[in-house]
């Protein structure tokens, strides 16, 4: 982030108004484009009103909206700016009002993570990397808790609690309260969206699973798992633990069921976070706002509403983007920390982006982590004898257990060779009852599945054609069971035809995922750990000490690929 390059010298002074809350209701996905108007954020003149105070000029800038026909779904008064609905007429005339400094259009943002979005070269089933890896898992504590010397802290007391009372705000696609690994102790929870029966953090609202995950990472309490039928194979029955457990956890609800948001529900979600400090009339001392989200558009209002909530205190922490490219906002804006990803021999993730907007990373491949009770897939697989190791189920493949022949599925219509079953209409009555064995290769997971599945087949084995685990998603709902195997499990068993096999995906409550979304709450647990044991650190003096004793990475000193490297909250707080 910025600070890292230009506010590292000084505390910025307090000098925007207290008042954050936004004075219309607020709306945060952006509004259907169906009566000829469009989603728009207007930033007034900051000085434009003079000495009027904030709630006067609030009212002059919404009648400004209206008398150019807009409808304001959010205002910001302290910095100047709403969220609109506006015709292309009105934004004409809107841009040619003094008062008015720019009109842009409401970007979107997504989560950032996911099941194996990269190159994955360590996650084999066991719960541990791999044994080259320079961290693993042990027990509760997952390799990234490792990495980051969570037990130590924990040893030690270093847990997030503190009679200063320091809270992590995540903002995300929601969380499954019931979740034994928060054991209902989740302090605060508002949906964003505006989407309807989302708003209960003990009812269904996690659609997509992401905000769990996220959540889990700073906060899944030590002991408190769902048990051994619940975990993925060789987790420890009771499930994983965080990075601050001791923190207080707040999740607003700002990416909807797909997984996406607009910036004004966003900008809502960062207002209600800063709204938890005492200065603002919460009961937080000190506040991490941690946002594993990027991509669209930069934007003048996101830069002014971060560059707020930053003067008031919170730190705020985000997802750089996975697309292997710049980084993407809000990690991209002055007063944001950008997070890049690592995995586990602390090599930079391929799908992790890159820039000098880059501060810190964290770990973020094969993340394991709590997601909503009963939704996350648990796979295992064998054939000719073998028990596969690092075999991953599809998504909407079905929970169940097959055991049977395995056939090689074939080349499809011929404009695929080496067993990818390629082809729309392909065919093969030979799978009807058994296991098809699959290629992974030129045409998509869902197309091989489908042809599989019209063909009787019973169960779908796809393995890798390059080195690591295979993952994938898949569209469709199936009724039999899909799984990913390693390229050399599968072209060892291809030679071993005619043979039998078993194919079993069942139901669990954690998953591996991938991402700087995963990256991102390590790195924000970690300051609000370091926070609470120094608790008189300003926002700027926290990021200060987290990237001096960062664990340097890469190039010597700060670099576009991991920043100043690894956050390290133990060195952070002992010097060691």
């Amino acid at each position: 982030m910025s600070y890292t390059r230009s506010l590292l010298a000084a505390t910025l002074a307090l000098t925007l108004a207290a008042c954050g809350q936004q004075t219309a209701s607020p709306t945060a996905s952006a509004p259907a484009v169906t009566d000829g108007t469009g989603a728009y954020l207007v930033g007034f003149r900051q000085d434009a009103l003079g000495t009027q105070s904030l709630s006067e000029q609030a009212t002059v800038q919404a009648q400004a909206i209206t008398a150019a026909g807009g409808i304001v779904t959010s205002q910001w008064a302290d910095i100047s700016a709403a969220a609109v609905k506006l015709s292309p007429a009105a934004v004409t005339k809107l841009r040619a009002n003094p008062l008015v400094e720019y009109v842009e259009q409401e970007a979107v943002h997504k989560a950032l993570g996911g099941k194996h979005i990269g190159t994955v070269t360590a996650k084999p089933a066991s719960g541990v990397i791999t044994t080259q890896a320079l961290y693993s898992a042990s027990g509760e504590y997952t390799w990234g808790d490792n990495a980051l010397r969570v037990p130590a802290l924990q040893a030690a007391g270093y847990t997030g609690a503190a009679t200063t009372k320091v809270a992590v705000c995540v903002l995300d696609t929601g969380i499954d309260g019931n979740h034994p690994e928060f054991q209902r102790k989740l302090k605060g929870f508002r949906n964003f969206t505006g989407e309807a029966n989302r708003g209960d953090a003990y009812a269904l609202n996690d659609v997509s699973h992401h905000g769990t995950h996220v959540a889990g990472t700073v906060f899944a309490q030590y002991g408190a798992g769902t048990g051994a039928a619940g975990v993925q194979p060789g987790m420890n029955a009771n499930g994983v633990g965080g990075v601050a457990t001791g923190a207080d956890l707040y999740m607003g609800r700002v990416l909807g069921d797909t997984g996406s948001g607009s910036s004004s529900g966003i900008i809502n979600g960062v207002n209600w976070c800063v709204a938890q400090l005492k200065s603002q009339g919460g009961t937080e001392d000190r506040v991490v706002v941690s946002m594993s989200l990027g991509g669209g558009s930069k934007s003048q209002t996101e830069q002014r509403a971060y560059t707020a909530a930053y003067n008031k205190g919170a730190l705020i922490i985000a997802a750089t983007g996975n697309d292997g490219a710049a980084v993407s906002y809000p990690a991209a804006y002055t007063s944001v920390v950008g997070v890049a990803a690592v995995d586990s021999n602390l090599a930079k993730a391929d799908f992790s982006n890159f820039g000098t907007q880059v501060d810190l990373s964290g770990p973020g491949v094969a993340v394991l982590s709590s997601v909503p009770l009963g939704q996350g897939a648990a796979a295992s697989a064998s054939g000719g004898g073998v028990t596969f190791t690092d075999v991953t189920g599809a998504d909407n493949s079905a929970k169940v257990t097959f055991s049977g022949s395995v056939v090689k599925a074939g080349d499809g219509n011929g404009t695929a060779g080496g067993n990818q079953f390629c082809g729309t209409s392909t065919r093969n009555t030979a799978l009807a009852g058994t296991i098809a064995l699959i290629s992974r290769g030129t045409c998509t997971f869902e197309e091989k599945v489908a042809n599989a599945s019209a063909s009787g087949a019973k169960a779908v084995m796809i393995y890798n054609n390059a080195a690591g685990p295979l993952g994938m998603s898949l569209t469709n709902t199936y009724a039999i069971p899909v799984v990913g195997i390693l390229q050399t499990d599968g072209q060892t068993l291809l030679g071993q035809l005619p043979t039998t096999g078993t194919v079993a995906v069942t139901s669990a409550d954690y998953e591996y995922f991938d991402g700087t979304s995963m990256a991102t709450p390590h790195v924000s647990a970690a300051a609000a750990v370091v926070w609470a044991a120094k608790p008189t650190l300003t926002n700027t003096q926290l990021l200060n000490l987290l990237t001096s004793t960062a664990k340097d990475l890469g190039t010597v000193g700060r670099d576009n690929n991991f920043g100043y490297g690894l956050v390290d909250p133990y060195k952070a707080i002992t010097g060691n």
